[in-house]
């Protein structure tokens, strides 16, 4: 490998280049525990280059009594390579929270010489809390069909009887009937969202140019909920179609930018919703009983600048009845959740004080793929999805 420096002036050999295309972050640890050399994606996760990346020792970089210390000097003394999952190499200048899996390895050419290379969890992670959130969905469309038939049938005989009341009744007790009325529509409405769940009658799907859908939420928000917000845009405009339900999408990125919205709206002026997409290749996702991978690199996001989800509500932020707001239902973000994993997506939030981010992750269009799904395969989800709150 070579350094940045070197780069410039003389062309890389293969085995930099190959290096250089991982895109996992490698790193040469020396006997004395300096670094020899590493790749480009080490310099990205370190967040310095090759040229000062050498003249550092390892144990500068990653955290006092890190495992991975503790890893080489085995490896060392065995001469065999070892495994770690989730370990956490978090420090204050690349970010506290950074877990990685490491593979460490004797380079055998080089006595003494340790090859150490990162995987950084989080695309791992993300498949594994997009499994569990379909399957959340799952369970509650077998709850949303019990309350359907256990709910609603007695709801209307109740709301019967109360009209029947109001006639005869005096003008405070109208008051009383009307209430019981009401009440009966709003669990009536409840019910109809959840029912959104166990709607699986396959729709229309076709290339779909994300940005008009995109243009047309932010008109939409401007018109209405998102009046003074401030919206700025970070497109790349040579993205390919995605393979998609329109007005599922635009139901999916509505309730996104409402939630944003609702997150900035005590900023005032200060408020921003920032809308990007981007081509991001290397993210696969199992499809469940199918033996092909999904390639995911179309990238959507919905970014805000407002006070942010509590760390507690993160993991399980895309289950039903999961929010932060007394009046909401719980049911938004789940419901959008089911749209994307209908679509062969990933959906997933990242959040601190004053960044949000919901980021999308939907493979693009192919006839191979169109037809696939006029096949049959992979029904997508609700033909609607309500924009209440969820957050």
């Amino acid at each position: 490998m070579t350094s940045a420096a070197e780069h410039r002036r003389a062309p890389p050999s293969d085995g930099d280049a190959i290096l250089n295309a991982l895109p996992n972050p490698v790193l040469l640890v020396a006997p004395d525990g300096k670094i020899v050399d590493a790749n480009m994606a080490a310099e990205s996760f370190f967040e310095i280059s090759t040229q000062f990346l050498r003249r550092q020792s390892l144990k500068e970089l990653v955290p006092f009594g890190s495992p991975l210390l503790a890893l080489i000097d085995q490896v060392r003394s065995s001469g065999s390579p070892v495994n770690e999952y989730k370990v956490d190499l978090g420090t204050p200048r690349i970010g506290g929270d950074r877990q990685v899996d490491l593979h460490v390895a004797p380079l055998t050419e080089r006595p003494g010489h340790i090859v150490v290379m990162l995987q950084e969890r989080t695309i791992a992670d993300k498949m594994d809390r997009q499994l569990t959130h379909r399957s959340a969905a799952r369970s509650v469309i077998a709850l949303a069909a019990m309350l359907a038939h256990e709910i609603k049938n007695p709801l209307s005989g109740i709301r019967g009887a109360a009209q029947l009341l109001e006639q005869a009744a005096s003008s405070e007790d109208r008051m009383l009937t009307r209430l019981i009325c009401d009440e009966a529509d709003r669990i009536v409405t409840l019910v109809d969202r959840m029912e959104v769940f166990g709607d699986d009658r396959p729709v229309a799907r076709g290339p779909v140019n994300i940005h008009s859908v995109l243009d047309h939420v932010k008109r939409l928000a401007q018109s209405g909920f998102a009046r003074n917000i401030r919206f700025v845009e970070d497109y790349d405009p040579s993205l390919p179609p995605v393979l998609a339900n329109q007005d599922q999408l635009i139901q999916v990125f509505l309730n996104l930018v409402k939630n944003a919205a609702e997150a900035v709206v005590d900023l005032g002026s200060d408020g921003e919703i920032q809308l990007t997409t981007a081509f991001r290749p290397g993210v696969r996702l199992s499809i469940p009983g199918k033996k092909s991978r999904v390639s995911l690199p179309l990238e959507f996001c919905v970014k805000d600048n407002g006070s942010g989800v509590p760390e507690d509500l993160l993991p399980n932020l895309f289950d039903p009845f999961v929010t932060t707001k007394a009046t909401g239902s719980g049911l938004g973000l789940a419901l959008v959740a089911k749209i994307v994993g209908d679509h062969g997506g990933i959906i997933e939030c990242e959040s601190q004080p004053r960044k949000t981010i919901f980021r999308v992750l939907l493979p693009m269009f192919s006839t191979a793929r169109k037809l696939e799904h006029s096949n049959g395969d992979d029904a997508p989800g609700p033909s609607s999805l309500a924009s209440q709150d969820s957050r």
